[in-house]
């Protein structure tokens, strides 16, 4: 066997006291971190599905690492105000952005982001997920969803659907049930979910998809009606709502979901240290009863886990973004 030349074995030991000086300057960062309050940024206003999801998860996380998290509202471009602000934060941990599927959405809808969502984030953890339902207002004279389905194939083009915007969860999910069902629709965007539910109530659009935590209020009053879930199975919160799949269309599986996720480059440790307080923090008896009382399910899980679910989000959105048409800038 030939052997080392002293230059390159010194170059060799050089090296790898290097690595070891850099795993240990990490571990001694993961075990001060954190020093200060941590901030945690929401793209959109205060008050909505995720802004309340950030504050419950935050206060859990706040108490397992004995420092303040700050929710912060960020608003703007579709959540990429938010979003680039965290991207070109320093990846120490201390400025993280509360995620949802407008995050992967963005990867395809928006064609001159100023940043990668495919790489530029560090994935902390999945926090939970609540399903989409499909509702109808006062104004759809059919009653359930075969019902509905044969007016949408007797009148093309005469149903209209609302949704809180082009590119929305509520817009993309009318667009693949468009696509499996072979219907066509009339898309009716307003400015927010909350703007369509109201109208929806009202009469004035008679279908829309949302997310079941902001619609159950409303169907619980009987103001709506509950079509279909998009989900693999039945909702307990309402159990007489048949899932797309028991209608026969298995792939209509649509989930508005919330996750943490940070620029990338946060340390390893620190990473694993967050990730820890958001699976205690969602096993909790209270953040579990917060969740049931929205209608949605914790997700624990590791950052690699959370990595591969936020990747398949932005190829699955990514279709459906393609097969609508739909852009912004």
């Amino acid at each position: 066997m030939p052997r080392l030349s002293t230059s390159f074995s010194r170059a060799l030991l050089s090296i790898a006291s290097l690595i070891a000086l850099g795993s240990a300057a990490e571990l001694a960062l993961a075990q001060s971190y954190p020093s200060k309050p941590i901030r945690l940024i929401v793209p959109f206003a205060a008050g909505g599905a995720v802004d309340i999801v950030a504050r419950a998860i935050g206060q859990e996380i706040a108490a397992r690492v004995g420092q303040p998290v700050v929710v912060e509202n960020r608003t703007g471009s579709g959540g990429n105000i938010a979003a680039e602000h965290v991207v070109r934060s320093a990846p120490d941990g201390y400025t993280l952005l509360m995620a949802s599927p407008s995050n992967a959405v963005n990867a395809t809808l928006f064609r001159k982001l100023s940043f990668n969502p495919a790489t530029d984030y560090s994935h902390i953890g999945l926090v939970g997920a609540a399903p989409t339902v499909m509702l109808a207002g006062p104004s759809l004279p059919a009653r359930d969803f075969a019902g509905f389905l044969a007016l949408a194939k007797a009148q093309p083009g005469a149903v209209n659907y609302g949704s809180g915007g082009t590119g929305t969860t509520e817009h993309l999910a009318a667009v693949m049930l468009s696509s499996v069902v072979g219907i066509t629709m009339v898309h009716i965007p307003y400015k927010g979910g909350a703007a369509a539910m109201t109208d929806l109530r009202g009469g004035q659009i008679p279908i829309m998809f949302s997310n079941l935590s902001g619609a159950l209020p409303a169907i619980k009053a009987g103001h709506l009606r509950a079509f279909a879930l998009a989900d693999p199975q039945r909702a307990p919160s309402i159990p007489d709502v048949p899932t797309f799949a028991e209608l026969g269309y298995p792939t209509l599986n649509i989930s508005v979901w919330w996750g943490i996720l940070g620029p990338a480059g946060v340390p390893r440790p620190i990473v694993e240290k967050l990730n820890a307080a958001i699976n205690e923090g969602i096993g909790s008896a209270e953040m579990k009863q917060r969740l049931s009382g929205m209608s949605a399910q914790a997700k624990p899980g590791t950052p690699e886990q959370f990595a591969t679910f936020f990747k398949e989000e932005i190829r699955a959105w990514g279709e459906t973004v393609r097969a609508s048409g739909a852009t912004a800038e």
